[in-house]
């Protein structure tokens, strides 16, 4: 028995959303045996696109019943029913989390007829139910209204079930099926073609246009795992609404596939990706001479054509490099802008300060420091991550140079690592930035057998006039 289902809502998703109109029509295959339909207070305002869509008003909801009020005769005429509705995730997803605010459990298979109609009566420029209905002679009385539209399902339920000449139905129903999970417009192959290794996994709209970039350890499960969890958020929403498309990108390690990601999202900005966009080189530290002839070092925002010595992304730190800095080479607190105010210098009158804030030290002494401080942070280590690749033949590779990230790709599994020039032929060069940066340094420090140094830092000139981002 199915219970065919069509609701009208104040939005898009369940979490922060209510029902304002439910429609179920219990189908039997050949014949609707039962009707339900009412108007359903929300007990929250329906904004004005919506009204103006449906033709639900506030004032109209006033006097309908609250959702409690009719969650027992809902859970009645659904439960051990194939639960059918056009993208069916949409108004399950609503349906169930209302009632289980209730106190009622809803499981039931489902059936989308968006995918089986894809499959069953391929071709059509649209598959929304006004367009799809249009093409099939189907007359809906009452667009977006839940009566007018359930009753328009089950008219194209019916024509699905007569023109499913390879059961594709019932096939959708067995339990290794993931017809019930998947957005509506995602054809199952390209779920299927999904491997299960670590990668970068994207979903594209209708346009083909990426919109968003996530990142796994196992693409199959992860991407899985966006549709079959019970969650009501406006995430799972988008992508059930948007998503059209499902493509990959395998690596040979999860490392590998942070860094592709985060790369990723900043070059390709997708809609619904949030985090990562403003995690960028905020601030850095610069040095300069000021007009009595010392070096200073200073923080300050990381703004285009400045050469920084240093970058990173929180102020708090910078100042604790600095002042890192300042005890090991002995420098001055005020000329390095750690200590304003009128107050006496705190790194004289704790030895450290040689009296540079008061021109007591010569500048060539104190600019010697200043170098040698500076050169600290410019002067990183070499190094690779090699680490295991998509297959058996090759060996994953990130490269570091002079502390900087230029790249990562594959060296056969044979390779020799002597040589880092030759590495580089190999690897395809990515811009850093300090969240990959943190996740290098991270890795390197808790997997130290899996880091090859180079003791000859690799010189500017070798890098294929490649710009290193510091």
């Amino acid at each position: 028995m199915y219970a065919v289902v069509d609701i009208e809502t104040t939005g898009s998703y369940a979490a922060a959303n209510g029902i304002t109109e439910i429609s179920i029509h219990v189908f039997d295959g050949k014949n609707v045996v039962k009707k339900f339909e009412t108007l359903v207070n929300p007990g929250q305002p329906v904004p004005r696109y919506i009204q103006a869509m449906t033709g639900i008003t506030d004032e109209m909801l006033k006097t309908a019943p609250v959702f409690e009020e009719i969650a027992g005769q809902v859970y009645d005429l659904l439960h051990n029913k194939i639960f059918i509705a056009h993208n069916v995730n949409f108004d399950y997803s609503f349906v169930k989390g209302h009632l289980k605010e209730y106190g009622f459990e809803l499981h039931c298979k489902k059936i989308c007829t968006v995918r089986m109609s894809r499959k069953i009566f391929p071709g059509f420029p649209s598959y929304s139910l006004g367009n799809l209905c249009q093409s099939l002679g189907i007359i809906i009385n009452g667009r977006h209204r839940a009566g007018g539209d359930t009753e328009a399902t089950v008219q194209l339920f019916r024509l699905l079930l007569a023109n499913d000449k390879e059961q594709l139905i019932q096939k959708s129903l067995l339990r290794n099926s993931k017809e019930q999970l998947l957005p509506p417009h995602v054809p199952k192959e390209q779920f299927d073609l999904l491997p299960y290794t670590p990668g970068v996994y994207y979903f594209h709209n209708e346009k083909g246009k990426i919109i968003y970039v996530g990142k796994a350890g196992n693409i199959r499960f992860r991407v899985n795992s966006h549709f079959s969890n019970n969650s009501e958020s406006r995430q799972k929403q988008n992508f059930l609404r948007h998503t059209h498309a499902i493509s990959f990108q395998s690596c040979g390690t999860e490392l590998m596939a942070s860094i592709l990601e985060s790369t990723e999202i900043k070059k390709r900005w997708p809609i619904f990706n949030s985090s990562q966009k403003r995690w960028e080189d905020v601030y850095a530290i610069l040095e300069f001479e000021d007009q009595h002839g010392y070096q200073r070092l200073a923080i300050d925002k990381n703004r285009k054509r400045l050469n920084p010595v240093y970058t990173f992304h929180y102020l708090v730190d910078g100042h604790a490099l600095l002042r890192k800095l300042i005890r090991e080479f002995n420098l001055c607190p005020k000329l390095c802008f750690m200590q304003t105010g009128n107050q006496p210098c705190e790194g004289i009158e704790q030895g450290y300060c040689f009296g540079a804030c008061r021109q007591q030290e010569p500048a060539t002494t104190y600019n010697q420091r200043v170098k040698k401080a500076a050169e600290s942070l410019r002067s990183q280590p070499s190094y690779a991550i090699i680490d295991k690749g998509v297959n058996h033949e090759e060996r994953s590779c990130i490269l570091v140079v002079n502390g900087n990230f230029y790249g990562m790709g594959y060296l056969p599994a044979d390779a020799q690592l002597t040589d880092p020039e030759m590495i580089k032929d190999h690897l395809t060069s990515y811009k850093e930035n300090s969240y990959i940066q943190h996740l290098i340094k991270g890795y390197a420090a808790k997997f130290p057998h899996k880091v090859v140094r180079f003791e000859k830092l690799i010189s500017a000139s070798h890098l294929d006039n490649k710009t290193v981002s510091q």
